[in-house]
């Protein structure tokens, strides 16, 4: 009786259906039709950014491409007692001395310079190699002893130190990418140890990459924060006017401002002219401030200080100006007022411009390439490099997950201090 009289005081929609089956019908239909309003962007972000950054990881690791290449060498090395014999069985000889023949010769090429990085010496050491094999095979008679041949054919097959180093090639996941991007390898124990003294670079540009962005980000901020005040406190036509110069180099090419940059640094520029023309210097003692890091700072300040100034703006624009007339009529004086009045309200400001231009400094390439020469490189250097000379993707993908790592934790640091809600771009 209970349940027929709950059932007859149910609210019934016009069409008789209960009003919360009707209500969560509806709301099932708004889900779904908010889903396939933000799809398209989803499955943008997902292809242009999601997946190129997990190839990018699994790249890091990768080395597959070495084991699909001397696979059967690795089955037989891994049956190898490395401990009691000095040097591999005959096995290990005939399986490698096939793979180099009858390898792909673009799988080959490919893998040499993998097996560069965990020795020096094993791209010449396989190319003599192949050519002696080539011989060998043409006079038609096949070797009784692969491991003799081999040894004869270069003596590098009979040191164990090569032999050693390929049992970092074995796995199909590898951290060598990783050592290499901070000057780390392996020794033929496994332990991790600093490359030699002439292979070590990376741990100099990324010093120099920390530096150079930190002097950017510094820079920026002396000098936007006085330019974003002044755009918040004029009148509103004056700031719009200004504001056109604050966004006019977004309108014109990166590469142009750049070259320009290098036209004024230089020791015959504008920059040095003018102050040998006003006396400050001669004309035998002109600056050099191009094609070093001095030359990258200036460019790079000049660049991004439009990231700087807008943040900042869109901070001190809501501001009220009442705040530090109320802390002066209170017996504060201006700078006192400004420090601890204005001052703590623009944080989400300049934690944002210095977030956005730190980000965008450390990953920075054309401007330092262009303007710093030897000196300025920076680590974007490095990931061009290796992409178009040396083909070493590995590489490049554990350099680009370092930055990656920076970046989230500076990201976690922001929303720890600042908090990303309080973020203001502009």
């Amino acid at each position: 009786m209970e349940d027929i009289i709950s059932t007859t005081n149910q609210i019934l929609t016009t069409d008789g259906l209960p009003l919360k089956v009707s209500l969560r019908k509806t709301e099932r239909k708004n889900k779904i039709r908010a889903f396939l309003l933000v799809f398209p962007l989803l499955l943008f972000i997902i292809i242009t950014f999601v997946v190129p950054i997990g190839d990018m990881l699994l790249r890091s690791v990768d080395d597959s491409q070495i084991n699909s290449v001397y696979s059967k060498t690795f089955e037989e090395y891994n049956k190898w007692d490395s401990e009691n014999d000095e040097l591999p069985p005959e096995a290990v000889y005939e399986a490698i001395f096939n793979e180099i023949h009858y390898g792909d010769k673009v799988q080959v090429g490919k893998a040499l310079t993998r097996m560069n990085y965990s020795k020096s010496g094993w791209k010449s050491l396989i190319k003599k190699t192949r050519r002696a094999i080539k011989k060998i095979i043409k006079s038609g008679e096949l070797p009784t002893s692969y491991k003799e041949t081999m040894i004869s054919i270069h003596e590098g097959w009979g040191d164990r130190l090569f032999w050693v180093s390929m049992k970092q090639m074995v796995n199909e996941n590898t951290a060598i990418y990783y050592w290499n991007a901070i000057d780390r390898t392996y020794d033929i124990d496994g332990n991790v140890i600093m490359q030699d003294e002439k292979r070590r670079m990376y741990i100099k540009t990324w010093v120099r990459t920390f530096k150079v962005s930190v002097y950017v980000t510094f820079f920026c901020l002396i000098l936007g924060f006085p330019v974003a005040h002044l755009l918040a406190n004029l009148p509103l036509r004056y700031s719009n006017l200004l504001m056109i110069f604050v966004l006019l180099p977004f309108w014109t090419s990166l590469l142009v401002r750049t070259t320009a940059w290098i036209v004024m640094l230089q020791q015959k520029g504008v920059i040095n002219g003018v102050l040998v023309w006003l006396g400050i210097i001669n004309d035998d003692q002109r600056i050099q401030m191009v094609y070093n890091m001095t030359g990258t700072i200036i460019a790079m300040t000049q660049i991004l200080l439009p990231f700087m100034i807008l943040p900042l703006y869109s901070v001190m624009k809501v501001i009220p100006k009442s705040h530090m007339r109320a802390a002066q009529n209170l017996g504060a004086k201006p700078v006192r007022a400004f420090i601890r009045v204005y001052l703590p309200q623009t944080v989400p400001g300049m934690s944002a411009g210095g977030l956005l231009v730190f980000v965008l400094a450390i990953g920075y390439f054309i401007t330092p390439e262009l303007v710093g020469g030897k000196d300025g490189q920076l680590i974007g250097h490095w990931i061009a490099y290796h992409l178009k000379t040396t083909l070493n993707w590995g590489l490049c993908a554990a350099i680009g997950s370092i930055l990656l790592v920076i970046m989230l934790v500076l990201y976690w640091l922001y929303n720890k201090i600042v908090g990303i809600d309080n973020i203001k771009l502009g």
